[in-house]
């Protein structure tokens, strides 16, 4: 059965889908960039070209705005997850999941990863289509590191949330942005890098 998402949308919401996406666009910016908390909802409204009341029409506060944002990042995620092939080696799945975000955060779209300290957290957790898509993620991830581990692809002696959280974190990992910083190596060069260190580490013992 296909998704809601997938009918065909009349004119007057196609309009609000686009400018929706024009925001979320924004806020994925400004969340990669600054962060929430220095995040406003003026400076969104201004980068997107409309009214501040015309974006309070489409999300009625910050953490809304945010939570939104971050559950379409979700969305996208769980499509890069569905079309890779079934066929596919668990371990090989989970390294393209990390060079598809390490992607996104090298061009600057990838929201920052909320930490338990973090502000946003609270409405996150207050935001239930976020937790659901959260959970499809991490069981889908969560299978393949059981199965990559049962493999011996991964290691067993690792509790299965130490390597999905290590995962995460690759999202927002700075050390992509020190090796951009510094010129020496090109986005795909520091894609394969993250991607080894995450998975290989950096041990020279074989």
């Amino acid at each position: 059965m296909p998704p809601a998402s997938s009918k065909k949308l009349s004119f007057k919401q196609q309009q609000l889908k686009f400018r929706e996406d024009a925001i979320l666009d924004t806020v994925n910016r400004f969340l990669a960039k600054k962060g929430f908390d220095l995040m406003t909802m003026d400076e969104v409204a201004a980068d997107v070209g409309i009214a501040k009341a015309s974006l309070y029409k489409h999300f009625q506060s910050k953490e809304e705005l945010a939570a939104a944002s971050m559950t379409r990042l979700l969305d996208d995620t769980l499509e890069v997850v569905h079309a890779l092939a079934a066929r596919m080696d668990p371990l090989d799945k989970l390294k393209a999941v990390v060079r598809w975000a390490v992607t996104l955060h090298l061009a600057g779209t990838m929201p920052l990863l909320p930490s338990t300290r973090s502000s946003i957290q609270q409405a996150l957790l207050a935001y239930p289509p976020y937790l659901e898509r959260l959970s499809r993620l991490t069981e889908a991830l969560g299978d393949w590191i059981g199965q990559a581990q049962a493999a011996g692809t991964l290691s067993p002696a690792l509790p299965g949330e130490v390597i999905l959280y290590t995962i995460f974190a690759r999202s927002c990992d700075p050390v992509a942005d020190f090796l951009k910083m510094g010129g020496a190596f090109s986005d795909d060069d520091i894609v394969d890098l993250v991607v080894h260190t995450c998975f290989e580490g950096i041990s020279g013992r074989t």
